[in-house]
């Protein structure tokens, strides 16, 4: 969402902001899920997504559009709100910001003396054997998969069509834009609470890519949460266009 010129703010001070955005949205919402995941239960992981999105939209909204999902900035590029060589720069800062909050994420776990990086993950994405829902043995194995690769792409593609569809929307010129924080924000919770038991949500491969590194099997089925939330975003960029048109819409960055 941008409230101010967008010229008042360089690309390199629109690309810290990713970063931070990034960063901040990936330690504090997977964050809750790894840390306090046991006390808060899916409901409360979900509202740590929301709300960290919903703050970041009313604090680096009005510098970068508040993208901090590679997804999100695809689908701006599409209804022309950001330029190529912008969109690149982004997800260039999405990515290391992720990067460096999955990092952060891996030193406060693992200096739990019960943490194990194997056992526990780090709020990695999965399916069938690394599904939330999968079934494990009282010695750790793999007693019954849990949702498949289909399950995955369907919430994959359609929740984050959802989402940058309410993005695009929300700050739209005709939406009511002030208040598109709250309409971001509380989307995506509600898309964690769906998907949560399925493959742990990704919508956001920035997301995804910032923890598979320290949970086992996460790297092999990382592709696809790259894949198809952005063919997600896609969907949704072209389902807004075709409802609202090139002619509007705010400049998100």
């Amino acid at each position: 969402m941008e409230i101010r010129d967008p010229g008042e703010f360089s690309d390199l001070r629109k690309y810290v902001a990713e970063a931070i955005g990034t960063f901040l949205l990936v330690f504090s919402a997977v964050g809750t899920a790894v840390f306090a995941g046991t006390y808060v239960g899916q409901l409360g992981v979900a509202l740590a997504f929301g709300l960290t999105l919903l703050f970041l939209v009313y604090t680096i909204g009005p510098i970068s559009g508040c993208h901090v999902n590679p997804a999100v900035t695809l689908g701006q590029l599409i209804v022309g709100h950001v330029t190529p060589v912008r969109a690149v720069g982004y997800w260039i800062a999405q990515v290391v910001g992720g990067l460096v909050a999955g990092l952060t994420l891996y030193a406060v776990a693992s200096s739990l003396p019960s943490y194990d990086r194997a056992a526990d993950g780090l709020g990695a994405n999965g399916w069938g054997a690394h599904s939330p829902s999968a079934v494990h043995g009282p010695l750790g194995g793999v007693l019954e998969n849990g949702y498949g690769i289909g399950a995955m792409i369907v919430v994959e593609v359609l929740l984050t069509a959802v989402l940058v569809f309410v993005v695009l929307g929300a700050t739209d010129q005709v939406a009511d834009a002030p208040i598109a924080g709250i309409a971001i924000g509380f989307t995506l919770a509600v898309i964690h609470l769906i998907s949560i038991p399925i493959d742990n949500t990704s919508v956001n491969p920035a997301r995804s890519l910032a923890v598979a590194f320290y949970q086992d099997g996460a790297l092999g089925q990382l592709w696809a949460f790259i894949v198809f939330p952005l063919i997600g975003g896609a969907l949704g960029a072209l389902v807004y266009t075709f409802l609202f048109g090139r002619r509007y819409g705010l400049r998100a960055s």
